[in-house]
């Protein structure tokens, strides 16, 4: 038997069908976190988040129209779930925990210890340029580059025309690149 799509899980769940639920968070809890962990900047928040929409799914699971996506709608949810989250908190979270990506060098052991350390420094530099992008430019790239979304799909989330959203990805790589280099020292090319 064929595996069904998350969007006829999403309508058995619906119309039901509950424990149809436990596949569609098997699929999709590590993108949700993965989504969060980038976009909220902690991992112990990333986990809350994303069991919070998880919970906002079943709770609003008659929401799910018929011949909807459901990797669309499942991140308009979690869009609104970081959104109440920040305006909760009315503070920008930082982008990274202090904990994470430390072991760099673990995935090139025979590079050498300048390398090394030049990779470590630009690694820091990227973090610090991401965390001075306004907050729905960042979720844009989180979207689009760590998400692996179309611009089609972050188009359906954001409400707009694929084109658009490729235009506001090419201008906020550009965005990024210039702080890049600005906190780096060095002139853009």
């Amino acid at each position: 038997m064929a595996s069904q799509t998350d969007d006829q899980l999403m309508m058995e769940v619906r119309t039901g069908a509950v424990s149809q639920f436990a596949v569609l968070f098997e699929r999709h809890h590590r993108a949700l976190f993965r989504f969060f962990s980038l976009s909220a900047g902690s991992s112990t928040l990333a986990e809350d988040l994303t069991q919070e929409v998880f919970f906002r799914m079943l709770r609003f699971r008659e929401t799910f129209q018929s011949g909807a996506r459901f990797t669309p709608w499942m991140y308009q949810i979690a869009r609104n779930v970081h959104f109440d989250h920040l305006r909760k908190r009315q503070h920008e979270m930082p982008l990274f925990d202090d904990r994470e990506g430390r072991d760099f060098d673990a995935a090139d052991p025979d590079a050498s210890a300048e390398r090394k350390l030049m990779r470590a420094s630009d690694l820091a530099t990227l973090r610090k340029a991401l965390q001075r992008l306004p907050a729905d430019k960042r979720e844009l790239l989180v979207l689009c580059r760590w998400q692996n979304l179309t611009y089609e799909q972050i188009g359906e989330i954001l409400q707009c025309d694929p084109a658009a959203v490729k235009s506001r990805v090419f201008r906020t790589m550009k965005l990024l690149g210039e702080i890049f280099h600005r906190l780096a020292g060095r002139q853009a090319s």
